[in-house]
């Protein structure tokens, strides 16, 4: 049996970054909460807590963490009464950015609980499902985990804009391969591949794009819109600068639609109905069918 309070210490430390965080938000000292560490460690035989600064989770700390999410959250919904003392319930999540940024916040409404929401690309993060590091997921990837269900969503659309300007100067004779090759794109990070997967589709082939990483989505679109590099932005984010031809797409009539799944723990998928429902319910209103 688990002690629960050593795994309420743990979560803190995860969560705050440091034992004198833990221990002023459990209301215990420094050192009791060491000592529950301590022996949590000693009995898992596992060092669950990377000392840092700041404190972080080991990979075996981080799925004990979101062990206790899912029993506060679980024991939620039997009734108010059986909420542990430690506090209220930490759903944890993982999202890409562009949901995020878009479609997703009014869901959150759904279920009264912390959301403790981790950004990945979509095409990867249904990797936090596989190491059990969260409970749910949104993800283009439809093959779920094993003991998890997959719930097509719809698909976001993305469109390659970049302003007038920018397509003057680096796209006079329309896009090519040796123009995709010269022009810079903006890129959200290293695993993003939207602006790859659109320039082979447009080309037929895989080229080298080069690129700023800007990995926020806002700022993305600012960076477009300021002709700093073409990117791939949401259809719902780029709408108003499209009707008011602050941004054109490089190609018209080329959009590159990503289909989104849930993939959500069977084990957690009565506790997160709520939740689910609410979200298919919002994107089959914002997404493409």
């Amino acid at each position: 049996m688990l002690d629960y309070a050593a795994l309420a210490a743990l979560s803190e430390i995860i969560r705050r970054g440091s034992f004198e965080a833990a221990a002023a938000a459990l209301g215990v000292t420094p050192s009791a909460v060491s000592q529950r560490i301590k022996g949590l460690e000693e009995r898992l035989g596992q060092v669950l807590i990377h000392r840092g600064p700041p404190a972080s989770g080991t990979a075996t700390g981080l799925r004990l963490m979101q062990h206790l999410d899912q029993v506060r959250l679980l024991e939620g919904t039997l009734a108010a009464s059986l909420r542990p003392s430690g506090g209220p319930a930490v759903l944890r999540l993982a999202v890409n950015a562009d949901s995020l940024a878009t479609w997703f916040p009014p869901v959150m409404t759904a279920l009264p609980v912390l959301y403790d929401l981790v950004l990945d690309d979509q095409d990867h993060a249904r990797d936090w499902l596989r190491q059990g590091q969260v409970s749910a997921a949104i993800s283009s990837d439809p093959d779920p985990v094993p003991g998890c269900d997959a719930l097509p969503l719809g698909a976001m659309r993305y469109q390659a804009l970049a302003t007038p300007d920018f397509l003057a100067r680096h796209f006079p004779d329309g896009v090519t391969e040796a123009s995709l090759r010269a022009a810079p794109a903006v890129i959200f990070n290293a695993k993003d591949a939207l602006q790859s997967r659109w320039a082979q589709k447009a080309t037929g082939k895989r080229l080298h794009l080069p690129g700023h990483r800007i990995p926020a989505s806002e700022p993305f679109a600012r960076a477009v819109a300021l002709g700093i590099g073409w990117g791939m932005i949401p259809e719902s984010m780029a709408a108003a600068a499209l009707r008011q031809g602050r941004l054109q797409p490089l190609v018209p009539d080329l959009p590159l639609d990503v289909a989104l799944h849930w993939h959500v723990q069977r084990a957690m998928a009565p506790a997160l109905a709520p939740l689910t429902a609410a979200i298919r319910k919002r994107a089959a209103a914002e997404l493409r069918p």
